[in-house]
């Protein structure tokens, strides 16, 4: 596989102390955006009651299900992990042994394979979705911050190198973006019924 990021992924690795590791992890957990995730569903709710928030809730659960699911290909695991069998794996930076030893990692706790970072997509994917949704200069920044977040966690973590990173994102966008448009159209038959 490639190694035209390994210099950058260095640049951006290091190691924080314990402190920063928590925080790191914490970040790139899932409990923290807990809030984030409820202020989603509420805005939804609040705009278009609960019977079209549920039509963007299952959407939402397709765009994270099919993001992480398409990135699970990439990286041969996950129920689709058969998929593409010829398709070269990338060791995770924890385990790649052309930069092991000069990474910082903060745990091992991770599959050995990086290839598409499903964090990537699905944070990307959720990005898309829930701001075409929310359409507020602020949720933008917000959810845009989140992402930068996220998406870097990964990296301090020596989870994914930058392209993982890119390519998940790229996974997300398509992902998101198509949803999106599924949702704009199931949205208009729920409110035709409703009327």
């Amino acid at each position: 596989m490639y190694t035209f990021d390994h210099d950058l992924f260095l640049w951006l690795n290091f190691d924080g102390g314990p402190v920063l590791d928590w925080i790191m992890s914490a970040i790139s957990g899932v409990v923290m955006w807990l809030p984030l995730y409820a202020f989603i569903l509420y805005f939804a709710y609040r705009n278009f009651g609960w019977q079209r928030m549920l039509g963007f809730v299952l959407c939402l659960v397709l765009a994270l299900g099919f993001s992480d699911i398409l990135c699970g290909i990439f990286k041969h695991s996950g129920p689709l992990k058969d998929l593409w069998p010829s398709f070269p794996v990338r060791f995770r930076p924890m385990f790649d042994s052309g930069v092991r030893e000069f990474a910082h990692v903060a745990s091992y706790d991770h599959g050995l394979y990086g290839t598409v970072s499903a964090h990537a997509a699905t944070i990307v994917a959720l990005a898309w979705l829930s701001a075409l949704m929310i359409r507020k200069n602020w949720y933008k920044w917000l959810i845009s911050a989140a992402v930068i977040l996220i998406c870097y966690s990964r990296i301090y973590l020596a989870c994914h190198f930058p392209m993982d990173i890119f390519l998940g994102a790229l996974v997300g966008t398509i992902v998101g973006l198509s949803i999106y448009f599924l949702w704009k159209k199931f949205d208009k038959v729920i409110e035709k019924q409703l009327k």
